[in-house]
């Protein structure tokens, strides 16, 4: 799995949460829980579910307290379905999130730390609860990088 090199600024080991965002009836939409839903939870990853609200868990996220905080959703990259980025919430256009009312570069403002985003390009957001196949073959491989550490927030 080729993942662009990021450095995540955070003392190792680190405590992190993973969110899974989206809507599971809105097709490629739904793949953040998708892979939230599949996600072990270990010594120094846990996991969280929201769906479509995150607004309602910032209390509890901020009470869980992680190291760092990645909210996993599709996200328009202009790039080929599939396609995946892990990206800091700055770096984040407000108009290119998803299609919730609330965008992630906003919400991740109510949260005391670090916030990125592993976001997923969609093929399509239309109704449906079928994912793509290029879609899901990405999260498949990215639930099998996380789970064996393999997932590489840094240099």
């Amino acid at each position: 799995m080729s993942a662009r090199s990021t450095h995540i600024p955070v003392p190792s080991p680190q405590q992190i949460l993973f969110v899974g965002i989206g809507n599971v009836l809105r097709q490629d939409d739904g793949v953040g829980v998708y892979i939230s839903e599949r996600i072990r939870e270990s010594e120094y990853t846990s996991v969280l579910t929201v769906e479509v609200s995150i607004e309602n868990y910032i209390g509890k996220i901020n009470r869980l307290d992680p190291d760092l905080l990645v909210l996993v959703d599709c996200m328009d990259l202009s790039r080929p379905p599939g396609a995946w980025s892990l990206l800091p919430v700055e770096q984040i256009r407000t108009h290119a999130l998803n299609t919730h009312h609330i965008s992630l570069k906003q919400v991740s403002e109510l949260f005391r730390m670090p916030v990125w985003v592993l976001g997923i390009q969609p093929l399509t957001t239309a109704f449906g609860e079928t994912m793509s196949p290029e879609v899901r073959r990405t999260a498949d491989r990215l639930v099998e990088a996380i789970n064996q550490n393999e997932l590489h927030f840094g240099d």
